[in-house]
């Protein structure tokens, strides 16, 4: 059973930018009403695709990687193929739209084995 992973700035390197596998990062805070709202859909899709790995990084206890990454609003998911971020998706969207960044991640991570 796939689970969310929480991230740091210490671990962001090896969990996410080393992953052989496609990785969402949602970058959120504990007072943010929008990423709780969104929270239980990462949940949902971290159970159902066992090809693709979900991340959240608080972006209050780890600001080196908010700050690497220019983060202003959250939520801000970011998705990764091979270190490099290939799709971003700012603010509450619906459960239908993160599905299709992940199935579009998996596409271009598929085109672009390493």
């Amino acid at each position: 059973m796939a689970k969310v992973i929480e991230v740091t700035d210490q671990n962001f390197e090896e969990e996410v930018l080393k992953s052989k596998l496609p990785t969402e990062v949602d970058f959120w805070a504990p007072w943010c009403g929008p990423c709780r709202m969104i929270s239980p859909i990462y949940d949902k899709l971290a159970e159902k695709y066992d090809n693709f790995k979900f991340c959240k990084i608080n972006v209050d206890q780890n600001t080196a990687m908010a700050q690497k990454y220019g983060i202003m609003s959250i939520p801000m998911q970011m998705f990764f193929v091979h270190g490099d971020v290939v799709e971003q998706v700012l603010g509450a969207v619906p459960e239908s739209v993160i599905r299709a960044t992940v199935e579009k991640v998996l596409a271009k991570a598929e085109s672009d084995p390493q």
